[in-house]
């Protein structure tokens, strides 16, 4: 294979979009990832990315920008799991898989029941290959300020993940940790839906943090790995899969996945090796 031949998905303009959206998307959800990780919201990221699809629909229907209705609705899922979980004797991840799946039931019936030109494909699994100029603009736009916002407080965040109780008492404002982190999650669902879908944008939001959980020993040294990973990965991906003739997406979690998978073997086979020398 020449050189020409290696450089030609960089030649397309619309390949030329895949890998901008990506590089966007990378930075936030790669961080993020690392909180959701660290206090085990991975199935909230998974009922937050379902939620939204009946919040695209009512937008549609009433003329609204479609990341409007995306991001209400994420919003009003975290709220809505948050408050039952608080009032009642059912466990988080239990009010989670109700409330995600009855919204994302919510949506297919709405979008079963109106005519509309967007394609469900595009909405459950991305259309990487098709992101318009305003997708791109949103994407930089929100991935700007949810990474900004995390690096900013990362260090109250970290300890609000690790001790909630000790976050209140160190006199740190618990409430607003807590709801900036589900917002920071909705909004960057909405960042990367044009891009990955809704199913797939969960595999961005974990995968990233993991790995770079097994890899690091510090939590500064996490957060950089996981935007490695995650962008290298990202942009591997699409440039695979044009020569594979996949869909850039689901090459994008495929590689994450395999990146996981060795990363936790390598991890095993340390501690395997520490346990062997004591």
């Amino acid at each position: 294979m020449d050189v020409n031949m290696l450089l030609l998905p960089f030649q397309f303009p619309f390949m030329q979009s895949a890998f901008l959206i990506v590089a966007l998307i990378a930075v936030p959800t790669a961080l993020l990832s690392c909180f959701l990780v660290l206090k085990g919201w991975a199935l909230m990221g998974d009922a937050v990315s379902h939620a939204v699809l009946p919040g695209i629909v009512l937008a549609y229907i009433l003329g609204l920008p479609l990341i409007l209705g995306a991001f209400a609705a994420g919003m009003t899922c975290a709220l809505a799991t948050g408050y039952v979980a608080e009032n009642s004797r059912v466990k988080q991840d239990t009010v989670m898989g109700v409330v995600f799946s009855g919204m994302f039931g919510l949506g297919i019936v709405l979008y079963v029941s109106i005519e509309t030109n967007a394609h469900l494909d595009h909405i459950l699994f991305g259309n990487m290959l098709g992101i318009s100029t305003s997708e791109l603009l949103t994407a930089a736009i929100v991935g700007a300020l949810v990474s900004a916002a995390l690096l900013i407080k990362w260090k109250d965040l970290l300890l609000h993940s690790f001790d909630p109780a000790q976050a209140r008492a160190s006199g740190l404002r618990v409430g607003w940790l807590h709801y900036g982190l589900l917002a920071a999650l909705s909004a960057t669902i909405v960042a990367t839906l044009s891009a990955v879908g809704l199913i797939l944008a969960i595999g961005l939001l974990i995968a990233p943090g993991a790995i770079a959980f097994l890899i690091a020993r510090e939590f500064k040294t996490m957060l950089w790995v996981s935007v490695v990973v995650c962008l290298v990965s990202s942009l591997l991906g699409v440039y695979v899969s044009f020569f594979l003739d996949s869909a850039p997406a689901p090459t994008i979690i495929l590689i994450l996945t395999a990146l996981f998978i060795v990363a936790f073997t390598r991890r095993v086979m340390q501690a395997k090796a520490q346990a062997a020398r004591i």
